[in-house]
């Protein structure tokens, strides 16, 4: 189901499901007894929804910046494997060529193996790992009989390892996601900013409804964009292997 449509159908569905909950409390509830509970309802609502409000931002806040960090990674990672590639070609006894087809290999499985796993949230196997050993080692293995070649196989060597470095950041990029204890925290605390509101009491029913509606779509919008979030690969954020395929142009 498209992103958009069931957004609007987990946050209308919410809204209505409040709205419809004020009204019912409002039918059967006397007014004054609820409107004898805006003060007190009122100064616990300010402070609950206010810190469930700063948690929400600073989860969301969090979860955009990983979702960047993770794209960055992700051209880190091409881009210093095609630099390896590059510097390898100086290299003799045609390490070039092997390190070139070892590097479309690699990026081959980053593309049809590791980004759909990564998506749906599920191991990456060891396949890559395996493959950027193989890099490493045909380049280390490399003869070189001047200086040239020696700074050409330094530059491959350290090119490797930023490679390694930006492919860790991926990997611990799709697993992170949102713990257990604060997703628990943030839904009681929605939960109770909404159900403060229906102990208000007031004059005009209609925007008693209206009220509770909004507030209650807002938080529903809110928590479906760190649901969408938590995984840059997949959802929302839907980081995509555009820096690999790049790469793979690249090679030829």
């Amino acid at each position: 189901m498209n992103l958009y449509l069931l957004s609007a159908l987990w946050v209308g569905g919410a809204a209505i499901g409040a709205a419809v909950l004020a009204y019912l409390i409002r039918r059967f509830w006397a007014h004054e007894e609820r409107a004898r509970n805006n003060e007190a309802a009122g100064q616990v609502f300010t402070i609950v929804a206010g810190l469930n409000a700063v948690l929400m931002a600073f989860v969301l806040i969090a979860l955009f910046d990983a979702a960047k960090e993770a794209d960055d990674a992700s051209y880190r990672e091409a881009d210093g494997l095609v630099a390896a590639a590059w510097a390898s070609d100086s290299l003799p006894a045609g390490t070039g060529e092997q390190v070139r087809a070892l590097a479309r290999a690699y990026a081959t499985t980053v593309i049809n193996d590791e980004w759909p796993r990564m998506s749906g949230g599920t191991a990456v196997p060891s396949t890559g790992w395996s493959q950027l050993d193989r890099l490493r080692q045909a380049v280390a293995r490399a003869q070189v009989d001047d200086e040239w070649q020696v700074e050409r196989k330094t530059e491959a060597a350290h090119q490797l390892w930023l490679v390694y470095e930006a492919r860790q950041d991926r990997l611990d990029a799709a697993g992170s996601g949102v713990d257990a204890v604060v997703w628990f925290t943030l839904l009681l605390g929605s939960v109770l900013s909404i159900g403060l509101p229906l102990l208000f009491g007031g004059p005009s029913v209609r925007a008693h409804v209206i009220i509770v509606g909004t507030l209650t779509a807002t938080i529903a919008l809110l928590l479906y964009a760190t649901y969408q979030m938590q995984n840059p690969f997949g959802g929302g954020a839907d980081v995509d292997p555009g820096a690999f395929r790049a790469a793979l142009e690249r090679f030829g």
